[in-house]
């Protein structure tokens, strides 16, 4: 995400999400009840950034063969994708969130195991387009 000519990345399998104020009726139209919202159990807001995700370990790379170096021949680090995507609507367990502030806005940082449930627009979700 950038803001004012800084970037601000996300690492691993987590995501930056724009806080949404605790209302029983989500902008989707997701109700949340209110022993949800009351103890903050449960949150949701739009994610507006997303980590690569998961790393996988480098399968060329042998412990066995301690003496062979990664070197030119180097691959590049894999991931396993993130199943959220920018514009998500999130609905995520509160106390796995971590709050930041940049550039004067408040956002959550949340490992994509906290998230419960996503809503996307269904135009996004058409295998050939």
């Amino acid at each position: 995400m950038q803001k004012n000519g800084k970037d601000l990345l996300v690492v691993g399998d987590r995501v930056l999400v724009k806080v949404e104020d605790g209302e029983q009726r989500s902008k989707v139209g997701l109700y949340l009840p209110p022993t949800a919202v009351d103890s903050q159990a449960v949150q949701g807001g739009e994610i507006v950034a997303t980590g690569p995700g998961y790393a996988l370990p480098d399968v060329t790379e042998s412990a066995d063969e301690p003496w062979k170096i990664g070197g030119a021949g180097r691959s590049e680090a894999r991931y396993v994708p993130m199943q959220a995507k920018i514009g998500d609507y999130a609905l995520f367990f509160r106390k796995a969130a971590v709050e930041i502030s940049f550039e004067e806005e408040v956002y959550l940082v949340v490992p994509q195991q906290a998230i419960l449930a996503l809503v996307r627009d269904a135009v996004d979700e058409l295998p050939f387009g």
